[in-house]
């Protein structure tokens, strides 16, 4: 391959005076004509490479710019979806604490009923013992005098 050096240094041999071989100027331009030709043949590919490669590193920035925001989209929705949770669950809790309060509410009130009921079978029990016991007093009595008119 001929180099710019090659080409700079290049001594024509000369027949006449002051002048040069044709025939090996000639050679030397056919030389660099073709080797020129397929630095611009390789020139021209790697130019299309390179343009192929702009396109397809656009091509892969765009894919990444994609990429990125659906992260950030996705990222969101898992925000999103987690405060909804969140906020269920809140209300969740929220709605259990004032269902244990009414039952609780419900049972200390069933509870104090009960007392009352038991507190009156209590009272009437009472009653009813002082009146069985007058009541066998008064028969005991009732037994003595029997027992004295006899």
């Amino acid at each position: 391959m001929i180099t710019p050096l090659d080409i700079e240094n290049k001594k024509f041999s000369r027949k006449m005076v002051n002048g040069y071989d044709v025939e090996e100027v000639d050679e030397f331009l056919d030389e660099l004509t073709a080797d020129y030709e397929q630095k611009c043949r390789e020139i021209s590919e790697k130019d299309r490479k390179i343009s192929q490669l702009e396109k397809d590193l656009e091509h892969y920035k765009t894919i990444e710019s994609t990429l990125q925001n659906t992260l950030v989209i996705a990222q969101s929705a898992a925000d999103e979806v987690k405060n909804t949770a969140k906020q269920q669950a809140d209300q969740i809790i929220k709605e259990a604490e004032g269902t244990a309060k009414q039952s609780l509410d419900s049972l200390n009130q069933s509870i104090a009923l009960k007392q009352r009921e038991k507190d009156e079978v209590e009272k009437q029990f009472d009653i009813y013992k002082a009146k069985m016991e007058s009541l066998l007093i008064s028969q005991l009595e009732l037994i003595k005098d029997m027992k004295k008119d006899n």
